[in-house]
């Protein structure tokens, strides 16, 4: 018979951060006002020992459940944003107080925040109300990104965010888990709260909290997960075509760049035009791979298919563009520059439809064969066989 569903789980997403497993559920287990019906959730994305040592405080007998939900390499999808959401998915309670592992975080909190979400569909610590302090941030330098990137996020969504919360880059925060619907959100880098927040319309409440110092482990902040909180901006105020149609502009550009250097340096004006045209699609190219359908690779096909399929698309819709302008402004009473701005659009809208359906087409969707009764089906040739990823090691409740 399996253990009920808990009330609360905390969600802890580490990183190469064992040295605080311990400390953290002793103060969970003191500070937690029923841990019978708690648990604590550690979603691991390490390359140290840090699974080992949950799978050891595990062991120890705490009055509050510990499991580990240990991600290997290659199936870390989302960075920290991601193992959040992989752990919502794996949890089964009613709340959900995701925090750092790092201690930063203060455990005594939890409770408070619990109480709170009775009321609320999502409760916040916030640094930035109240008596909140973000004193434990490392510098003038860490606590001004963090400032801006919060204006930046409030700025680009005054109602989801900016209306009802004064700190979304927190990672410290309780939510009622029939309130989000996961399969909304598109997790990436390290501010998963922004996206629970953009993609719902939520009832918010804050508390304060002082940002403690770190204890063990280090900052997931750089300059790459800056990247990444802009990429997410974007991605959540704009749309996949919007992007698209973003990287087509900054394309543009490119083409007209080139061939302006080309023709200074005495080049034919339609080999650099040709010469322009292959660069502003390989430009075009690599930053759709990277801002525009990174969550569309699916693994299977390799990128130099992607490529191919990309540039011979786009050569074909050139080469194809100047005849129709050529029968648009000769058969109809359309301005030249009104035809070639119709042949544009009407591309565009072909490129990025060809695009997105064919050169990023999902893998095909993995179905469950029907198996007459009685017969076992044959783990292997069904596609069944476990990645050993959260699998058991012995740990209670471990998944």
């Amino acid at each position: 018979m399996s253990a009920p569903a808990p009330d609360l789980t905390v969600l802890v997403p580490t990183y190469n951060e064992g040295g605080n497993v311990e400390a953290l559920v002793r103060r969970l287990s003191a500070a937690v006002e029923r841990p019978g019906t708690a648990e604590v959730l550690f979603v691991d994305d390490s390359t140290d020992d840090t699974p080992d040592r949950v799978r050891e405080v595990a062991r120890q007998g705490h009055p509050l459940r510990v499991r580990l939900l240990h991600r290997p390499a290659g199936e870390r999808v989302g960075g920290l944003a991601g193992a959040v959401t992989a752990g919502l998915r794996d949890s089964r309670a009613d709340f959900v107080v995701v925090m750092d592992g790092d201690l930063q975080h203060p455990p005594e909190l939890v409770p408070t925040l619990r109480r709170a979400a009775e009321d609320a569909d999502l409760v916040v610590a916030s640094r930035y109300t109240g008596d909140g302090d973000a004193g434990g941030l490392a510098g003038s330098w860490r606590r001004s990104v963090s400032g801006v990137s919060t204006l930046l996020a409030r700025a680009c969504f005054p109602t989801r965010v900016g209306r009802v919360c004064t700190d979304p880059m927190t990672g410290f925060f309780c939510l009622r888990r029939d309130a989000v619907d996961l399969d909304r959100l598109r997790p990436r880098g390290f501010k998963i709260l922004l996206e629970v927040l953009a993609r719902h319309d939520l009832r918010v409440l804050e508390l304060p909290f002082a940002f403690g110092t770190r204890h063990d482990g280090e900052s997931k902040a750089s300059w790459r997960n800056g990247l990444h909180f802009l990429h997410q901006l974007a991605s959540l105020r704009m749309g996949r075509m919007s992007r698209f149609a973003l990287v087509g502009a900054l394309g543009a550009l490119v083409n007209l760049a080139v061939m302006w250097g080309l023709v200074a340096l005495a080049t034919p004006y339609v080999v650099a035009a040709v010469v322009a045209a292959e660069v502003s699609i390989l430009h075009n190219f690599l930053l759709s791979e990277r801002f525009v359908f990174r969550d569309l690779r699916d693994g299977v096909h390799p990128w130099w298919s992607r490529a191919l399929q990309f540039l011979a698309f786009n050569n074909v819709e050139t080469a194809l563009r100047l005849p129709v302008l050529v029968a648009l402004v000769s058969f109809t009473a359309l301005h030249p520059v009104l035809a070639q701005a119709v042949t544009i659009a009407v591309a565009f809208v072909l490129r990025f439809l060809f695009v997105s359906r064919v050169v990023y087409r999902g893998r095909a969707p993995r179905t469950v064969p029907v198996v007459p009764d009685g017969v076992a089906p044959d783990p292997v040739a069904s596609g069944a066989v476990a990645s050993g990823a959260g699998r058991s090691r012995g740990v209670p409740g471990e998944r």
